[in-house]
């Protein structure tokens, strides 16, 4: 479904991020990636979307820096020659009730999940915009839709996405350049990994799908948003949470 395209997705050596780059490797895209700390990861990350045939780079970058974000942009069209996808992954969480919130904490969420989405839409807009297509894929959360206690740092910042998402799509629809957001529900990867058990059953009892989602679950609906099967579909937020919102 993706071959021929080439893909940047942010923050892809574990979790969903790994996850999509993984997907869309097995799909024929051509996959750059950033990491930010683990050169270890990112190599055998490398090799395991080679292993489907397709040309896998990872790059260090921190993406809620501007400047870093366009170097990446213009690094990658060195290497891979154009770009047609990008998804804009990284994210972090600093959780915590609003009165023992720091204001560092506050800020760190907000540069990491909506500064850098910003970020990279930017640097990679002439791109696309010269190509007259692209597809831009923002990673949200249905805690950007509903909220929780204990994250509104994160929840501003998901919802934040959203209309950043729903504006881009606006602006750029003339140009044959889509924009969407993805919000998952309760995804099994390293992170709830360390939660206790009771906790995520209590959770999983509360999804009328009874399981928990899987990064696979949040990729394969990357890889439609990111195919030409999604031409007619921008400015949405697909919710990946086995009915969990409603």
């Amino acid at each position: 479904m993706l071959k021929g395209k080439v893909a940047i997705i942010t923050g892809a050596t574990r979790g969903i991020g790994k996850g999509v780059a993984i997907k869309f490797a097995q799909n024929g895209a051509d996959v750059a990636f950033t990491y930010v700390s683990s050169e270890e990861k990112a190599k055998l990350v490398e090799q395991e979307l080679a292993s489907f045939g397709v040309k896998a780079k990872g790059y260090k970058s921190n993406a809620a820096d501007m400047k870093s974000a366009t170097d990446l942009v213009e690094q990658v069209l060195e290497d891979f020659e154009t770009i047609d996808i990008v998804v804009n992954n990284a994210g972090i969480t600093k959780d915590g009730l609003l009165m023992r919130m720091s204001e560092e904490n506050f800020d760190n969420v907000m540069a990491v999940n909506v500064k850098s989405v910003f970020n990279m839409t930017k640097a990679v807009l002439r791109t696309m915009l010269k190509k007259k297509a692209g597809s831009i894929i923002n990673m949200s959360s249905v805690v950007g839709i509903q909220g929780n206690a204990g994250q509104a740092n994160y929840a501003a910042s998901k919802a934040a996405v959203i209309g950043f998402t729903k504006s881009t799509a606006q602006e750029l629809g003339s140009r044959n350049i889509r924009c969407n957001a993805i919000a998952p529900g309760f995804i099994e990867t390293e992170m709830t990994g360390a939660l206790d058990q009771k906790v995520v059953e209590g959770w999983v009892k509360e999804i009328p799908l009874r399981r928990a989602g899987t990064t696979e679950d949040v990729a394969n609906v990357a890889v439609f948003l990111a195919s030409d099967m999604s031409a007619y579909v921008t400015g949405q937020t697909l919710s990946v949470c086995g009915g969990m919102l409603r």
